[in-house]
């Protein structure tokens, strides 16, 4: 278990006091700090909504959120890459105890995170990039990015260095079996997934 630090004076971390007035400035946008960068992103659509509680219920059924573990949206989790560096992803799995991993600005300490898994919005380079980059370094042992540009479910595993070694890309029409270190079979059907968060265009309306 990680010593939990003291929470330091904004005025110590002048990135994340200006995360945190873009976070009042802007309700329901997503501010992190990667790589020293700040990243905004917009609130998300309903279909991203929508995808994100679809993805819980498997990891609920399997029985992920007990006494061993808990399935939570939109938690920080601090990140190696940086003084002030966070990410939120949109669902995370991680160790029922996660709260004694607490570190600062509402972020826990990677240690204590399974998986981290994004649901791609109109800043969909970020996640299929820099967040690679960045949870690679915080050895999040897997991340999944349902990449609603492409049609694609991203499994990464293992991960080395700023990249993971095991990276497996799935089409519609494939289901997914995460790995059983999660501590439970948790299995992805990738057109399921992608149907729930599928973007009705305008061409689509008419």
């Amino acid at each position: 278990m990680s010593a939990a630090s003291v929470e330091r004076p904004y005025d110590e971390r002048p990135l994340i006091a200006e995360a945190n007035r873009l976070m009042e400035r802007l309700p329901g946008y997503r501010v992190e700090i990667i790589g020293g960068q700040l990243l905004v992103s917009p609130p998300p659509d309903g279909p991203h909504a929508e995808v994100l509680t679809d993805l819980m219920l498997p990891f609920l059924t399997g029985g992920l959120h007990g006494a061993e573990s808990k399935v939570v949206q939109g938690i920080g989790l601090w990140l190696p890459t940086g003084t002030e560096d966070y990410a939120v992803p949109d669902l995370a799995l991680v160790d029922a105890d996660y709260r004694d991993h607490y570190v600062e600005n509402n972020c826990y300490d990677p240690v204590c995170f399974r998986l981290v898994l994004e649901v791609t919005s109109s800043n969909f380079r970020a996640d299929l990039r820099t967040k690679v980059a960045a949870y690679a370094e915080a050895k999040v042992p897997v991340y999944v990015i349902v990449d609603r540009e492409h049609r694609r479910l991203h499994l990464l595993t293992d991960p080395a260095g700023r990249d993971y070694a095991t990276h497996r890309v799935h089409s519609p029409g494939e289901r997914v079996v995460l790995p059983a270190s999660l501590g439970a079979e948790v299995t992805l059907d990738v057109a399921g997934v992608l149907e729930a968060g599928r973007r009705k265009r305008a061409a689509d309306r008419e």
